[in-house]
Protein backbone atom coordinates (compact mmCIF):
# COMPACT_ATOMS: atom_id res chain seq x y z
CA UNK A 1 0.00 0.00 0.00
CA UNK A 2 0.91 3.89 -0.30
CA UNK A 3 2.86 5.68 2.49
CA UNK A 4 0.54 7.18 5.01
CA UNK A 5 0.37 10.60 6.51
CA UNK A 6 -2.57 10.71 8.62
CA UNK A 7 -2.79 9.84 12.34
CA UNK A 8 -6.16 11.29 13.64
CA UNK A 9 -6.37 13.52 17.17
CA UNK A 10 -8.61 11.01 19.72
CA UNK A 11 -9.55 14.38 21.79
CA UNK A 12 -10.59 16.46 19.00
CA UNK A 13 -11.56 14.33 16.75
CA UNK A 14 -15.44 12.71 16.13
CA UNK A 15 -15.97 9.84 17.90
CA UNK A 16 -15.63 6.19 15.91
CA UNK A 17 -19.23 5.72 15.32
CA UNK A 18 -20.07 9.47 13.98
CA UNK A 19 -17.35 8.92 11.32
CA UNK A 20 -18.62 5.93 9.63
CA UNK A 21 -14.79 4.90 8.86
CA UNK A 22 -13.63 7.73 7.39
CA UNK A 23 -11.83 8.86 10.64
CA UNK A 24 -10.79 13.05 10.86
CA UNK A 25 -7.87 14.64 9.37
CA UNK A 26 -6.76 16.30 12.55
CA UNK A 27 -2.70 15.78 12.46
CA UNK A 28 -0.18 13.71 12.17
CA UNK A 29 2.04 11.60 14.46
CA UNK A 30 0.90 13.48 17.11
CA UNK A 31 0.94 16.85 15.67
CA UNK A 32 -2.63 19.24 16.53
CA UNK A 33 -4.26 22.07 15.19
CA UNK A 34 -3.88 24.04 12.56
CA UNK A 35 0.11 23.11 12.14
CA UNK A 36 -1.17 19.18 12.38
CA UNK A 37 -4.20 19.05 9.38
CA UNK A 38 -1.55 21.85 7.59
CA UNK A 39 1.30 18.76 7.46
CA UNK A 40 -1.48 15.96 6.95
CA UNK A 41 -2.94 18.00 4.07
CA UNK A 42 1.04 18.69 2.27
CA UNK A 43 1.93 14.86 2.94
CA UNK A 44 -1.48 13.63 1.30
CA UNK A 45 -0.97 15.84 -1.76
CA UNK A 46 3.07 14.74 -2.00
CA UNK A 47 2.30 11.56 -1.96
CA UNK A 48 -0.68 11.43 -4.23
CA UNK A 49 1.53 13.38 -7.35
CA UNK A 50 4.66 12.04 -5.48
CA UNK A 51 4.60 7.75 -5.38
CA UNK A 52 3.96 6.91 -9.02
CA UNK A 53 7.03 8.63 -10.34
CA UNK A 54 8.77 6.89 -7.28
CA UNK A 55 7.87 3.69 -7.82
CA UNK A 56 9.08 3.99 -11.37
CA UNK A 57 11.78 5.72 -10.41
CA UNK A 58 12.94 2.59 -7.84
CA UNK A 59 12.44 0.30 -11.48
CA UNK A 60 14.78 1.98 -13.60
CA UNK A 61 17.59 2.27 -10.83
CA UNK A 62 17.10 -1.70 -10.33
CA UNK A 63 17.11 -2.55 -13.72
CA UNK A 64 19.03 0.11 -15.71
CA UNK A 65 21.11 2.36 -13.43
CA UNK A 66 22.68 -0.42 -11.58
CA UNK A 67 20.75 -0.13 -8.36
CA UNK A 68 23.06 3.05 -7.76
CA UNK A 69 22.10 6.02 -5.60
CA UNK A 70 25.20 7.88 -7.88
CA UNK A 71 24.25 6.65 -10.62
CA UNK A 72 20.45 8.01 -10.36
CA UNK A 73 21.72 11.67 -9.47
CA UNK A 74 24.32 11.75 -12.25
CA UNK A 75 21.22 10.44 -14.77
CA UNK A 76 18.94 13.40 -13.40
CA UNK A 77 21.72 15.92 -13.22
CA UNK A 78 22.24 15.06 -17.40
CA UNK A 79 18.75 15.05 -17.92
CA UNK A 80 17.33 18.01 -15.60
CA UNK A 81 14.00 18.13 -14.98
CA UNK A 82 12.84 16.33 -18.23
CA UNK A 83 14.32 12.73 -16.90
CA UNK A 84 11.12 11.45 -15.02
CA UNK A 85 9.53 11.63 -18.40
CA UNK A 86 12.48 10.34 -20.50
CA UNK A 87 12.81 7.01 -18.06
CA UNK A 88 8.91 6.43 -17.83
CA UNK A 89 8.17 3.12 -20.05
CA UNK A 90 4.99 3.25 -22.38
CA UNK A 91 2.87 0.59 -21.66
CA UNK A 92 2.78 -2.16 -24.90
CA UNK A 93 0.14 -3.87 -25.58
CA UNK A 94 2.17 -7.34 -23.97
CA UNK A 95 1.74 -5.26 -20.87
CA UNK A 96 -1.60 -4.62 -20.99
CA UNK A 97 -2.29 -8.25 -22.11
CA UNK A 98 -0.05 -9.45 -19.58
CA UNK A 99 -2.14 -7.45 -17.18
CA UNK A 100 -5.60 -8.50 -18.28
CA UNK A 101 -4.69 -12.18 -17.73
CA UNK A 102 -3.75 -11.75 -14.59
CA UNK A 103 -5.76 -9.50 -13.24
CA UNK A 104 -8.87 -11.82 -15.12
CA UNK A 105 -7.56 -14.71 -13.83
CA UNK A 106 -7.41 -13.45 -10.46
CA UNK A 107 -11.22 -12.44 -10.08
CA UNK A 108 -11.74 -15.42 -11.54
CA UNK A 109 -10.10 -17.79 -8.39
CA UNK A 110 -11.85 -14.75 -5.88
CA UNK A 111 -15.41 -15.96 -7.26
CA UNK A 112 -15.61 -19.39 -8.29
CA UNK A 113 -12.66 -21.81 -5.62
CA UNK A 114 -15.01 -22.94 -2.73
CA UNK A 115 -14.43 -20.93 0.72
CA UNK A 116 -15.54 -21.12 4.17
CA UNK A 117 -17.61 -18.49 4.79
CA UNK A 118 -16.66 -15.86 6.88
CA UNK A 119 -18.15 -12.58 8.61
CA UNK A 120 -16.07 -9.82 9.33
CA UNK A 121 -16.44 -7.35 12.25
CA UNK A 122 -19.19 -5.22 12.32
CA UNK A 123 -19.00 -1.15 10.90
CA UNK A 124 -19.38 1.80 12.07
CA UNK A 125 -22.85 1.77 10.49
CA UNK A 126 -23.90 -1.55 12.32
CA UNK A 127 -23.21 -3.89 8.59
CA UNK A 128 -21.41 -7.05 8.77
CA UNK A 129 -19.23 -7.98 5.27
CA UNK A 130 -19.51 -11.71 4.56
CA UNK A 131 -16.74 -13.12 2.65
CA UNK A 132 -15.60 -16.41 1.22
CA UNK A 133 -12.21 -17.73 2.73
CA UNK A 134 -10.41 -19.41 -0.66
CA UNK A 135 -6.98 -17.42 -0.17
CA UNK A 136 -4.99 -20.44 0.19
CA UNK A 137 -6.73 -22.33 -3.02
CA UNK A 138 -6.04 -19.38 -4.83
CA UNK A 139 -2.68 -19.18 -3.35
CA UNK A 140 -1.53 -22.84 -4.76
CA UNK A 141 -3.58 -22.87 -7.85
CA UNK A 142 -1.87 -19.65 -8.71
CA UNK A 143 1.72 -21.60 -8.13
CA UNK A 144 0.75 -24.68 -10.36
CA UNK A 145 -0.73 -22.45 -13.00
CA UNK A 146 2.45 -20.43 -13.14
CA UNK A 147 4.52 -23.45 -13.00
CA UNK A 148 2.35 -25.65 -15.84
CA UNK A 149 2.26 -22.64 -17.84
CA UNK A 150 6.26 -21.72 -17.98
CA UNK A 151 6.84 -25.37 -18.46
CA UNK A 152 4.24 -25.80 -21.19
CA UNK A 153 5.47 -22.28 -22.78
CA UNK A 154 2.61 -20.33 -22.50
CA UNK A 155 4.40 -17.47 -21.23
CA UNK A 156 8.25 -17.16 -20.11
CA UNK A 157 8.76 -16.03 -16.45
CA UNK A 158 11.70 -13.90 -17.51
CA UNK A 159 9.93 -12.03 -20.22
CA UNK A 160 8.06 -10.37 -17.23
CA UNK A 161 10.84 -9.09 -15.60
CA UNK A 162 12.00 -7.74 -18.86
CA UNK A 163 8.03 -5.79 -19.59
CA UNK A 164 7.89 -4.97 -15.51
CA UNK A 165 8.49 -1.46 -16.27
CA UNK A 166 5.77 -1.40 -18.89
CA UNK A 167 3.44 -3.31 -16.62
CA UNK A 168 3.82 -0.84 -13.93
CA UNK A 169 3.15 1.94 -16.33
CA UNK A 170 0.13 0.17 -17.44
CA UNK A 171 -0.79 -0.29 -13.69
CA UNK A 172 -0.44 3.48 -13.01
CA UNK A 173 -2.64 3.75 -15.32
CA UNK A 174 -5.34 1.31 -14.18
CA UNK A 175 -5.26 1.93 -10.84
CA UNK A 176 -5.97 5.48 -11.52
CA UNK A 177 -8.87 5.46 -13.42
CA UNK A 178 -10.12 2.57 -10.69
CA UNK A 179 -10.16 4.92 -7.64
CA UNK A 180 -11.88 8.02 -9.85
CA UNK A 181 -14.10 5.00 -10.80
CA UNK A 182 -14.36 4.52 -7.11
CA UNK A 183 -14.69 8.24 -6.12
CA UNK A 184 -17.28 8.55 -8.36
CA UNK A 185 -19.42 5.27 -7.31
CA UNK A 186 -19.05 6.74 -3.80
CA UNK A 187 -21.10 9.70 -4.30
CA UNK A 188 -23.42 7.72 -6.64
CA UNK A 189 -23.84 4.22 -6.27
CA UNK A 190 -22.15 3.10 -3.21
CA UNK A 191 -22.61 -0.44 -1.70
CA UNK A 192 -23.92 0.10 1.77
CA UNK A 193 -24.48 2.41 3.92
CA UNK A 194 -20.70 2.38 5.55
CA UNK A 195 -19.53 5.20 3.08
CA UNK A 196 -19.61 9.60 2.86
CA UNK A 197 -17.67 12.28 1.98
CA UNK A 198 -15.18 13.55 4.22
CA UNK A 199 -15.78 17.21 3.32
CA UNK A 200 -12.34 16.97 1.35
CA UNK A 201 -12.31 16.28 -2.62
CA UNK A 202 -8.68 15.30 -1.71
CA UNK A 203 -9.25 12.96 1.28
CA UNK A 204 -12.07 11.38 -0.63
CA UNK A 205 -9.87 10.58 -3.74
CA UNK A 206 -6.75 9.49 -1.51
CA UNK A 207 -8.40 7.91 1.63
CA UNK A 208 -11.83 6.50 -0.69
CA UNK A 209 -15.73 6.88 -0.09
CA UNK A 210 -16.74 3.69 0.70
CA UNK A 211 -15.49 0.95 3.39
CA UNK A 212 -16.50 -1.69 1.42
CA UNK A 213 -17.27 -1.05 -2.43
CA UNK A 214 -18.36 -4.55 -4.36
CA UNK A 215 -19.72 -5.29 -7.95
CA UNK A 216 -22.52 -6.65 -7.32
CA UNK A 217 -23.11 -8.14 -3.98
CA UNK A 218 -19.94 -11.01 -4.28
CA UNK A 219 -17.00 -9.19 -6.02
CA UNK A 220 -15.07 -7.61 -3.00
CA UNK A 221 -13.13 -4.97 -4.94
CA UNK A 222 -10.78 -4.73 -1.78
CA UNK A 223 -10.14 -8.06 -1.33
CA UNK A 224 -9.62 -8.12 -5.23
CA UNK A 225 -7.14 -5.39 -5.15
CA UNK A 226 -4.97 -5.98 -1.87
CA UNK A 227 -5.03 -9.60 -1.28
CA UNK A 228 -5.05 -11.21 -4.92
CA UNK A 229 -3.30 -8.07 -6.95
CA UNK A 230 -1.37 -6.76 -4.69
CA UNK A 231 -0.21 -10.23 -2.21
CA UNK A 232 -0.40 -12.42 -5.02
CA UNK A 233 1.23 -10.28 -7.55
CA UNK A 234 4.35 -10.14 -5.33
CA UNK A 235 4.67 -13.76 -4.70
CA UNK A 236 4.41 -14.25 -8.70
CA UNK A 237 6.75 -11.55 -9.16
CA UNK A 238 9.20 -12.30 -7.42
CA UNK A 239 9.05 -15.99 -9.17
CA UNK A 240 9.51 -14.70 -12.57
CA UNK A 241 12.62 -12.45 -10.97
CA UNK A 242 14.36 -15.48 -9.79
CA UNK A 243 13.70 -17.50 -12.92
CA UNK A 244 15.54 -14.29 -14.91
CA UNK A 245 18.17 -14.40 -12.23
CA UNK A 246 18.87 -18.39 -12.93
CA UNK A 247 18.73 -18.19 -16.62
CA UNK A 248 21.07 -14.93 -17.25
CA UNK A 249 23.42 -16.34 -14.73
CA UNK A 250 26.35 -19.51 -15.88
CA UNK A 251 25.99 -20.71 -12.26
CA UNK A 252 21.70 -21.06 -12.65
CA UNK A 253 19.90 -19.86 -8.98
CA UNK A 254 21.96 -17.96 -6.30
CA UNK A 255 21.16 -19.06 -2.66
CA UNK A 256 21.10 -15.35 -2.25
CA UNK A 257 18.08 -15.30 -4.17
CA UNK A 258 16.88 -18.38 -3.57
CA UNK A 259 16.47 -17.57 0.50
CA UNK A 260 15.38 -14.18 -0.05
CA UNK A 261 11.92 -15.45 -2.54
CA UNK A 262 11.46 -18.45 0.07
CA UNK A 263 11.12 -16.34 3.06
CA UNK A 264 8.87 -13.70 0.63
CA UNK A 265 6.72 -17.03 0.21
CA UNK A 266 6.83 -18.01 3.14
CA UNK A 267 5.27 -15.17 4.51
CA UNK A 268 2.73 -14.61 1.31
CA UNK A 269 1.72 -18.25 2.09
CA UNK A 270 1.32 -16.80 5.57
CA UNK A 271 -0.73 -14.17 4.57
CA UNK A 272 -3.13 -16.43 2.83
CA UNK A 273 -3.41 -18.76 5.37
CA UNK A 274 -4.67 -15.86 7.84
CA UNK A 275 -6.34 -14.02 4.65
CA UNK A 276 -9.75 -14.39 7.33
CA UNK A 277 -7.92 -12.29 10.10
CA UNK A 278 -6.25 -9.51 7.55
CA UNK A 279 -10.33 -8.81 6.93
CA UNK A 280 -10.28 -7.78 10.64
CA UNK A 281 -7.17 -5.32 10.09
CA UNK A 282 -7.30 -1.65 9.80
CA UNK A 283 -6.61 -2.32 5.88
CA UNK A 284 -10.14 -3.88 5.83
CA UNK A 285 -12.22 -2.96 8.49
CA UNK A 286 -11.48 0.53 9.11
CA UNK A 287 -9.72 2.24 5.93
CA UNK A 288 -11.64 2.91 2.88
CA UNK A 289 -10.89 2.19 -0.78
CA UNK A 290 -9.31 4.72 -2.36
CA UNK A 291 -5.47 6.08 -3.83
CA UNK A 292 -4.28 5.24 -0.14
CA UNK A 293 -5.26 0.98 -0.36
CA UNK A 294 -6.19 0.11 -4.48
CA UNK A 295 -3.28 2.39 -6.02
CA UNK A 296 -1.17 1.42 -3.20
CA UNK A 297 -1.73 -2.27 -3.24
CA UNK A 298 -1.72 -2.28 -7.33
CA UNK A 299 1.63 -0.32 -7.64
CA UNK A 300 3.58 0.22 -4.67
CA UNK A 301 3.32 -3.55 -3.34
CA UNK A 302 4.92 -4.82 -7.16
CA UNK A 303 7.29 -1.99 -7.16
CA UNK A 304 8.39 -1.83 -3.74
CA UNK A 305 7.88 -4.71 -1.84
CA UNK A 306 9.76 -6.87 -4.55
CA UNK A 307 12.64 -4.59 -5.21
CA UNK A 308 15.24 -6.95 -2.79
CA UNK A 309 14.91 -10.13 -5.54
CA UNK A 310 14.63 -7.42 -8.09
CA UNK A 311 18.04 -5.83 -7.08
CA UNK A 312 19.11 -9.83 -6.85
CA UNK A 313 18.70 -10.43 -10.65
CA UNK A 314 21.52 -8.18 -11.69
CA UNK A 315 23.34 -8.43 -8.63
CA UNK A 316 23.00 -12.43 -7.11
CA UNK A 317 25.35 -13.61 -4.42
CA UNK A 318 26.39 -16.86 -3.60
CA UNK A 319 26.32 -16.59 0.06
CA UNK A 320 28.62 -19.76 2.37
CA UNK A 321 25.89 -22.26 3.87
CA UNK A 322 26.17 -21.28 7.19
CA UNK A 323 25.54 -17.49 6.29
CA UNK A 324 22.39 -19.08 4.39
CA UNK A 325 21.02 -20.84 6.73
CA UNK A 326 21.68 -18.69 9.54
CA UNK A 327 19.51 -15.95 7.37
CA UNK A 328 16.76 -18.21 6.32
CA UNK A 329 16.11 -19.46 9.85
CA UNK A 330 15.93 -15.99 11.39
CA UNK A 331 13.66 -15.19 8.92
CA UNK A 332 11.37 -17.78 9.11
CA UNK A 333 11.18 -17.30 13.07
CA UNK A 334 9.96 -13.87 12.14
CA UNK A 335 7.23 -14.98 9.89
CA UNK A 336 6.30 -17.61 12.50
CA UNK A 337 6.15 -14.78 15.57
CA UNK A 338 4.00 -12.99 13.00
CA UNK A 339 1.81 -14.98 12.63
CA UNK A 340 1.12 -16.52 15.89
CA UNK A 341 0.73 -13.67 17.36
CA UNK A 342 -1.93 -12.95 14.95
CA UNK A 343 -3.28 -15.97 15.41
CA UNK A 344 -3.48 -16.06 19.04
CA UNK A 345 -5.37 -12.73 18.53
CA UNK A 346 -7.96 -14.54 16.24
CA UNK A 347 -8.25 -17.51 18.52
CA UNK A 348 -8.75 -15.51 21.05
CA UNK A 349 -11.40 -13.85 19.42
CA UNK A 350 -13.16 -16.69 18.33
CA UNK A 351 -13.83 -18.49 21.52
CA UNK A 352 -14.96 -15.65 22.96
CA UNK A 353 -11.66 -15.06 25.45
CA UNK A 354 -12.02 -18.70 26.77
CA UNK A 355 -9.39 -20.13 25.05
CA UNK A 356 -5.78 -20.34 27.01
CA UNK A 357 -2.93 -17.94 26.29
CA UNK A 358 0.50 -19.48 26.70
CA UNK A 359 -0.85 -22.16 29.33
CA UNK A 360 -2.76 -19.45 31.32
CA UNK A 361 -6.29 -18.07 31.06
CA UNK A 362 -5.55 -14.44 29.23
CA UNK A 363 -6.28 -10.77 31.02
CA UNK A 364 -8.86 -9.06 29.16
CA UNK A 365 -10.76 -5.93 28.78
CA UNK A 366 -14.66 -6.28 28.17
CA UNK A 367 -15.07 -3.03 26.16
CA UNK A 368 -18.10 -1.89 25.16
CA UNK A 369 -18.71 0.78 21.73
CA UNK A 370 -21.91 2.45 20.04
CA UNK A 371 -22.69 2.01 16.51
CA UNK A 372 -23.84 4.45 14.29
CA UNK A 373 -27.63 3.43 14.92
CA UNK A 374 -27.35 4.10 18.09
CA UNK A 375 -26.67 0.33 19.44
CA UNK A 376 -24.21 -0.59 22.21
CA UNK A 377 -21.89 -3.57 21.16
CA UNK A 378 -19.27 -5.79 23.03
CA UNK A 379 -16.07 -6.29 22.14
CA UNK A 380 -13.32 -7.87 24.23
CA UNK A 381 -9.68 -6.94 24.68
CA UNK A 382 -6.79 -9.18 25.03
CA UNK A 383 -3.80 -8.03 26.91
CA UNK A 384 -1.77 -11.29 27.61
CA UNK A 385 0.87 -13.00 25.58
CA UNK A 386 2.15 -11.34 22.73
CA UNK A 387 -0.25 -8.54 22.87
CA UNK A 388 0.76 -8.17 26.68
CA UNK A 389 4.20 -7.50 25.53
CA UNK A 390 3.48 -4.39 23.62
CA UNK A 391 -0.05 -2.94 21.83
CA UNK A 392 0.97 -3.84 18.08
CA UNK A 393 4.10 -6.35 19.05
CA UNK A 394 3.33 -8.29 15.95
CA UNK A 395 4.70 -5.13 14.27
CA UNK A 396 8.30 -6.13 15.28
CA UNK A 397 8.77 -10.12 13.72
CA UNK A 398 7.08 -8.49 10.63
CA UNK A 399 9.67 -5.76 10.11
CA UNK A 400 12.59 -8.40 11.10
CA UNK A 401 11.08 -10.57 8.39
CA UNK A 402 11.29 -7.80 5.89
CA UNK A 403 15.04 -7.46 6.84
CA UNK A 404 15.99 -10.73 6.73
CA UNK A 405 14.33 -11.66 3.21
CA UNK A 406 16.35 -8.43 1.86
CA UNK A 407 20.01 -9.07 3.85
CA UNK A 408 20.78 -11.57 0.88
CA UNK A 409 21.76 -8.65 -1.08
CA UNK A 410 24.43 -7.74 1.77
CA UNK A 411 25.36 -4.17 1.94
CA UNK A 412 27.19 -3.37 -0.86
CA UNK A 413 23.71 -1.14 -2.17
CA UNK A 414 21.47 0.74 0.17
CA UNK A 415 18.28 0.47 -2.32
CA UNK A 416 17.56 -2.55 -1.25
CA UNK A 417 17.36 -1.46 2.05
CA UNK A 418 14.37 0.93 1.39
CA UNK A 419 11.37 -1.35 1.64
CA UNK A 420 12.51 -2.29 5.43
CA UNK A 421 12.45 1.78 6.09
CA UNK A 422 9.47 2.35 4.18
CA UNK A 423 7.51 -0.34 6.38
CA UNK A 424 9.02 0.41 9.17
CA UNK A 425 7.53 3.64 9.13
CA UNK A 426 4.49 2.47 7.43
CA UNK A 427 3.71 0.44 10.91
CA UNK A 428 4.52 3.12 12.98
CA UNK A 429 1.99 5.31 11.27
CA UNK A 430 -0.44 2.56 11.34
CA UNK A 431 0.13 2.14 15.31
CA UNK A 432 -0.41 6.05 15.84
CA UNK A 433 -3.61 6.14 13.60
CA UNK A 434 -4.76 2.58 15.32
CA UNK A 435 -4.03 3.80 18.66
CA UNK A 436 -6.84 7.08 17.97
CA UNK A 437 -9.08 4.71 16.60
CA UNK A 438 -9.50 2.62 19.00
CA UNK A 439 -9.38 5.51 21.52
CA UNK A 440 -12.02 6.89 20.06
CA UNK A 441 -13.67 3.59 19.42
CA UNK A 442 -13.70 2.49 23.53
CA UNK A 443 -12.87 5.36 25.36
CA UNK A 444 -12.48 4.51 29.21
CA UNK A 445 -12.16 1.33 28.19
CA UNK A 446 -9.15 1.74 26.15
CA UNK A 447 -7.05 3.78 28.45
CA UNK A 448 -7.68 0.64 30.57
CA UNK A 449 -5.97 -1.69 28.12
CA UNK A 450 -3.17 1.09 27.60
CA UNK A 451 -2.37 0.65 31.61
CA UNK A 452 -2.02 -2.64 31.25
CA UNK A 453 0.05 -2.69 27.68
CA UNK A 454 1.84 0.34 28.14
CA UNK A 455 4.21 -0.06 25.14
CA UNK A 456 3.27 0.79 21.82
CA UNK A 457 5.34 -1.17 19.78
CA UNK A 458 8.84 -2.17 21.34
CA UNK A 459 8.42 -4.15 24.79
CA UNK A 460 10.21 -1.41 27.64
CA UNK A 461 10.90 0.98 25.10
CA UNK A 462 8.30 2.19 23.30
Amino acid sequence: MAPVTRAADATSARQWHETAGSGDRKGVWGLKGALGEAVALAGTLILLFGCPGFAITMWFTMTNLDSSLHNLCAYFYQQGPWGLYYLWPRPSAEAWLTLLVFGSLQALLQLALPGRRHEGPTTPKGNTPVYKANGVKAYFTTLALFVVGWRLGLFSPARIYDLFGEILSALNIFSLLLCFGLFVKGHLAPSSSDCGSSGSLVYDFYWGMELYPRIGSKFDIKTWTNCRMGMMGWGVLILCYAVKQAEASPGGLANSMAVSVTLMHLYIFKFFLWESGYWMTMDIAHDRAGYYLCWGCLNWVPAIYTSPALHLVQHPGQLSSATAAAIFVAGAACVFINYDSDRQRQVFRETSGKAKVWGRAPKIVNASYTTGSGGTKKSLLLASGWWGLSRHFHYLPEIGAAFFWTLPALFAYPLPYFYTLFLTLLLLDRAFRDDARCASKYGKFWQQYCKLVPYKIVPLIF
